[in-house]
């Protein structure tokens, strides 16, 4: 809550040394390291709405909404006053204020748009989006990543896809036919599996066609209000992808029943459910047997997206941290000059623009036409994906410190970003099965370790330290016949190495040469502010607000 003239003079004491609200800033404007990726990686035609919409989601009025949105999670009704069953989800107003901003900017559509950097528009729009809350990236995350896998029945593609790209919001509960917007959701997992979706039992039976009847539970469905889910199921071909509307096409209510909604740890403003469907029409997409290669098409994107908001969290946890030092005083001095705080303010404001280069640069290759590009963006989501979702939770903890007592209570948004830090490692494959992803892709696909070694190569001879980590890497990988063991490790630095090779590439000096020396130098230390001395920490600090002169 943004307090209006609040009175500092109370009858016991003055309220004195305080910081003030970080609010009515542009997200956009004050994060050069984002300015950058957006000329850089083939955007910069997006810069005028990435500052409006910088300006817009940095005001009192967004920031109040996010906090409201967090602070009153979903309400399931299951049935109407008369008995009847009704399966509704209740968001608060302002969840669905900041849906529409989202979408209304074209947060899902731009991708689809085939503009030369619409996805890298994308990656920049919905990275400032999470800063004011991550919840309601995921149902805008999952809209328009379904059209890659609704391509694979091309008359429902026909039928959806203008609902699915208008840049409109519309929660109304009723047929998308009426409707001026559609947003989609997922149903993938259930209890006995979890990630192994070929263990679902979920049936379908063929009806005729691509029409099915699905029969069974999804222990976690995201966005239950959407209007229609992808979800997996057993056809008689084996594990298939399929389609499934919340209305068939008479009008009536498909048979999804909600069977309560999770009461999770973080990401409380966005629901997820448990459902039945007890006889559920359905729509297969791709061919039968080929569930998991048909929503792959999805799950890359979405990996994406889950490693950019982490990026976006970690960019809002730096600027905290430092305008919380840049305005407390403590033993004499601001916080932000006391010699121990800056390695640790500095350390934050690195790893934040580490995240944010990588994942723009694989946003880039989701928008190139090459298949060198193809071949880095199926390779590069994973490898971000694994560690930008992992470095998350620490980096959130350690910005929260900086703030002592007040960092730890919910009026202040990082105990909401800490408890929201862990959602997206698990959410679209954990940690070790996006590590074994990266080792098949390695494996498997000659070009993909081609593209990987390009972008390694590209930073040769700009540090030692770097070109001998390089060097380490290229041995790990021609022992993969043996690496399922060590496969974190070498995900680990593959992400390292990445970061390191765009940062000494596209970066401020200071920042890749504080990145190498802390990263790659001596290998990562346990906490962060652990930097080595003799670094310019003063430039690494301008890059956030307050953070300079």
């Amino acid at each position: 809550m943004i307090a209006q003239d609040p009175i500092s003079d109370l009858p016991t004491h003055q309220v004195a040394n305080q910081v003030p609200p970080l609010i009515d800033y542009n997200l956009f404007e004050t994060n050069p390291g984002l300015r950058e990726a957006i000329r850089r990686e083939g955007a910069g035609w997006a810069e005028d709405a990435a500052r409006a919409f910088g300006a817009a989601i940095g005001t009192a009025d967004a920031i109040v909404l996010g906090e409201a949105a967090d602070r009153h999670p979903p309400e399931l009704h299951s049935y109407d006053r008369f008995g009847q069953r009704i399966d509704f989800v209740e968001y608060h107003p302002s969840y669905h204020a900041l849906m529409a901003r989202g979408l209304e900017a074209g947060i899902h559509s731009l991708p689809a748009s085939g503009q030369p950097g619409a996805f890298v528009a994308h990656a920049v729009l919905e990275y400032m989006l999470t800063q004011v809350e991550p919840g309601v990236c995921c149902p805008i995350t999952m809209t328009g990543a379904s059209l890659a896998v609704l391509r694979h029945n091309e008359p429902l593609y026909k039928e959806w896809a203008p609902r699915i790209l208008a840049n409109a919001y519309d929660p109304a509960s009723r047929p998308v036919a009426a409707k001026r917007g559609a947003t989609i959701g997922m149903a993938m997992t259930e209890k006995q599996g979890g990630s192994d979706v070929r263990a679902n039992t979920t049936r379908a039976v063929p009806l005729g066609g691509e029409h099915y009847e699905l029969t069974g539970h999804k222990w976690f469905c995201s966005a239950p209000m959407s209007d229609g889910f992808l979800t997996l199921a057993q056809a008689p071909g084996g594990l298939t992808c399929f389609f499934t509307p919340r209305w068939r096409p008479d009008g009536r209510r498909n048979p999804i029943l909600i069977q309560r909604l999770k009461d999770k740890l973080g990401n409380r403003s966005n629901a997820s459910a448990e459902i039945e469907y007890v006889g559920a029409l359905a729509w297969r997409v791709g061919d039968e047997g080929r569930g998991v290669a048909t929503i792959m098409a999805m799950v890359n994107q979405t990996r994406l997206d889950a490693a950019l908001v982490c990026a976006g969290m970690m960019r809002q946890c730096a600027v905290q941290a430092v305008h919380h030092a840049a305005h407390r005083k403590a033993f004499g001095r601001l916080l932000i000059e006391q010699p121990l705080m800056q390695p640790v303010l500095a350390d934050l404001v690195l790893e934040a623009e580490a995240a944010t280069t990588l994942v723009m640069r694989v946003a880039r290759a989701f928008d190139g036409a090459s298949p060198e590009e193809t071949a880095f963006a199926r390779i590069g989501a994973a490898i971000a994906k694994f560690w930008v979702t992992k470095r998350l939770p620490n980096h959130s903890y350690e910005a929260l410190e900086c703030l002592g007592g007040n960092g730890f209570v919910e009026d202040g948004p990082l105990a909401r970003f800490y408890r929201e830090a862990p959602v997206n490692a698990i959410w679209e494959g954990s940690g070790n099965v996006n590590a074994l992803d990266v080792l098949r892709a390695l494996a498997r696909e000659r070009a993909v370790e081609e593209a990987l070694r390009t972008e390694l190569e590209a930073a040769r001879g700009h540090d030692g330290a770097y070109d001998r980590f390089v060097a380490q890497i290229g041995d790990a990988l021609r022992d993969l016949a043996t690496a399922e063991g060590r496969a974190r490790r070498l995900v680990e630095d593959l992400a390292l190495g990445l970061q390191a090779s765009l940062l000494l590439r596209h970066g401020p000096a200071a920042v890749a040469e504080a990145f190498v020396a802390g990263r790659l130098g001596g290998g990562m230390r346990g906490c962060y502010g652990a930097l080595p001395a003799g670094l310019n920490l003063e430039l690494i600090l301008e890059r956030v607000p307050g953070g300079g002169p």
